[in-house]
């Protein structure tokens, strides 16, 4: 797929949160590896999971079982800390999404300082993409991050939706604007951009809609529908919506 020119908008699936339920109360159910087999059967095009410093989820045997379940590719997401490092070229996944981690979070709170962290981000990028790799970082939309995007040689960057998916009225038209614009500088510059954070079945058609924009990586809220509808149904529907708006 020529990077600056997506044909059809991609939908990554975090199943993350299937494994916080199977970790509540222990044991193997519900198994995210099922998640991933529906996520693939009904058209999702990807399967992203983070593994966390502390486990909380996604846990690191969880990988090669979905990697062994399903043909599509598993964007892993990670801190760059060593131990993720390790990791991610023992199982080398499809892509490798470098994003900020503290523990205390609930959720990955904003995008990576990949200006402020150049130095300890600049070989990671080289070991991850010398292992055949594909790196993204994930990056709040500014000029600043993805400058430093460019120069650490990143192929793909996701753009942090948090601030757009909260924001309300005017504000919301100045985040998607800003969404855009950057998504446009990205391509130019010949770096694939994604997107994702809190986006839901109402705000995630203006976002689909930014030509641009190859890939949305969407989890939270696609489980929590999952427990009304169904995951084949959540799946769809926001294929459905992501479909319509790319016209």
């Amino acid at each position: 797929m020529n990077a600056l020119s997506p044909a059809r908008l991609r939908l990554g699936v975090n199943i993350d949160h299937v494994a916080t339920i199977r970790n509540a109360r222990g044991g193997a159910h519900p198994d995210p590896v099922r998640a991933a087999q529906i996520v693939a059967a009904v058209g999702g095009d990807g399967i992203t999971a983070h593994l966390r410093e502390d486990r909380r989820h996604i846990r690191d045997e969880d990988l090669a079982r979905i990697q062994a379940s399903t043909s599509l590719p598993l964007n892993l997401e990670m801190a760059a800390t060593d131990e993720m490092l390790d990791i991610a070229l023992r199982h080398k996944p499809h892509a490798a999404c470098i994003v900020p981690e503290r523990r205390e979070e609930r959720t990955t709170e904003g995008g990576l300082d990949a200006a402020g962290q150049h130095n300890r981000l600049a070989p990671i990028v080289q070991r991850l993409s010398d292992a055949g790799i594909r790196v993204s970082l994930f990056i709040a939309p500014e000029m600043r991050q993805l400058d430093a995007a460019i120069r650490l040689g990143a192929p793909v960057v996701e753009f942090h939706t948090g601030e757009y998916a909260h924001a309300e009225g005017d504000a919301r038209a100045v985040e998607l604007k800003r969404l855009a614009d950057m998504a446009a500088l990205a391509a130019r510059n010949g770096i694939e951009p994604h997107a994702g954070h809190g986006l839901t079945y109402d705000n995630v058609q203006p976002v689909a809609a930014i030509p641009q924009i190859a890939e949305l990586n969407i989890g939270h809220y696609l489980i929590g529908e999952a427990v009304f509808v169904g995951l084949e149904h959540a799946v769809r529907r926001m294929r459905e919506l992501m479909d319509a708006a790319r016209g």
